[in-house]
């Protein structure tokens, strides 16, 4: 049974709690007011470039005294070292932040064979002490996005293909769920193993519409959130042009994207054909800057032919990755934007590149939530 995913998330979670913790007014997937009602256009803040550092708060310096605050102002965030009765005391906000990465030599060449020692993760230009590691296959948590405008009725046949081979070659212990959008977001198949389930999802898939990416990408990291099971999550987004009906941004959804730290997103951008060189040009930086910012690829293949293969890159790709732990040298309840940096050196290789993503926003978990102390959510 194909549903719009405002229904799905009314049954799961409440749809009324999602918009009121979405930052900046991008729809979940298909929620529209009454007709009645009407609509009034979406105004978000300003959003500074995505390769500036957001946050203008240094590191804290367990040596540097404690300011007295300004009246009528609130107390300073405590430091790691504090003294109360007369005695010293250590404070450590353990916060976690995992990384999943792939590397790659001059020529493009995964490289599969890196130990612990090999990598160095900078957080704001602060090198960083990696706590966990591991080479790999992980279980995800998949969603594929498939644009279901009318453009694409003629790519649905090695679309739909493309994306079962995907889930065939993933780990069997990966749960995927798909969505269809075009000016709206349906789901299709929620989260399941089940390859003949995903199949029947596909063949409720009907070709219609404009193409609203950034609502469907924001309301699925959303979903993710709420729903998998996995904590290595990943989004694949099939499309064959530039975004013409979301009420989201471009920035809005990749920050929503960061506040939830995650997921990794693939796009496959099917940008031949009938597409003009200035769309498939806007559309392609959009593709690449989901994908940079998140820690993915675009790929662009130059015929259904490719896309096929490309799904089958993609499956190694997240198979195959490096998962990298370290404990923030910042306070996370400093907040702001924290810059991620890694870089990888070996014996026999020159001039590594790492593919992970560029930052984050840490999450701050509510006293008493869950069990969870306060500030120690992984990111």
């Amino acid at each position: 049974m194909r549903l719009r995913i405002s229904q799905k998330f009314s049954q799961r979670s409440g749809l009324a709690c999602f918009a009121a913790t979405l930052v900046f007014a991008a729809p979940a997937f298909g929620s529209q007011p009454p007709p009645q009602a009407g609509r009034s256009p979406v105004s978000a803040p300003v959003q500074p470039p995505l390769d500036v550092d957001r946050d203008p708060v240094p590191s804290p310096d367990p040596d540097a005294p404690a300011a007295a605050p300004e009246s009528g102002q609130p107390a300073p965030v405590p430091g790691p070292i504090g003294r109360s009765n007369g005695r010293y005391t250590l404070r450590e906000d353990a916060y976690e932040v995992r990384l999943n990465a792939s590397v790659f030599d001059q020529s493009g060449r995964s490289i599969q064979t890196l130990g612990r020692d090999a990598f160095t993760v900078y957080e704001d230009g602060v090198r960083q002490t990696i706590a966990g590691f591991s080479h790999e296959d992980l279980p995800v948590s998949l969603g594929i996005l498939i644009d279901s405008s009318g453009s694409m009725y003629d790519k649905r046949a090695a679309v739909d293909q493309a994306s079962i081979d995907l889930v065939k070659l993933s780990n069997r212990q990966d749960e995927a769920f798909l969505v269809d959008f075009s000016t709206e977001a349906f789901i299709d198949q929620d989260f399941t193993s089940d390859i003949s389930k995903l199949e029947q999802g596909l063949s409720y898939v009907k070709s219609s519409g404009g193409t609203a990416i950034y609502d469907a990408v924001v309301a699925s990291a959303d979903y993710l959130a709420k729903n998998a099971k996995r904590p290595k999550q990943v989004l694949l987004i099939v499309t064959d042009g530039e975004d013409n009906a979301s009420s989201a941004t471009l920035e809005q959804a990749i920050r929503r994207i960061q506040d939830l730290d995650g997921p990794v997103i693939y796009s496959i951008g099917l940008l031949f054909g009938d597409t003009s060189k200035s769309e498939a040009r806007h559309a392609r930086r959009v593709l690449e800057t989901l994908s940079q910012e998140t820690g993915g690829q675009a790929y662009f293949p130059r015929s259904l032919k490719e896309v096929d293969p490309i799904a089958k890159e993609v499956a190694n790709d997240i198979r195959t990755q490096y998962t990298i732990a370290y404990h923030s040298t910042k306070a996370p309840q400093l907040g702001g934007y924290r810059q991620i940096h890694v870089e990888a050196r070996d014996k026999g290789f020159s001039h590594l590149v790492v593919r992970t993503r560029s930052g984050y926003f840490p999450r701050l978990s509510k006293p008493g939530a869950a069990g969870q102390p306060d500030g120690n959510q992984n990111p």
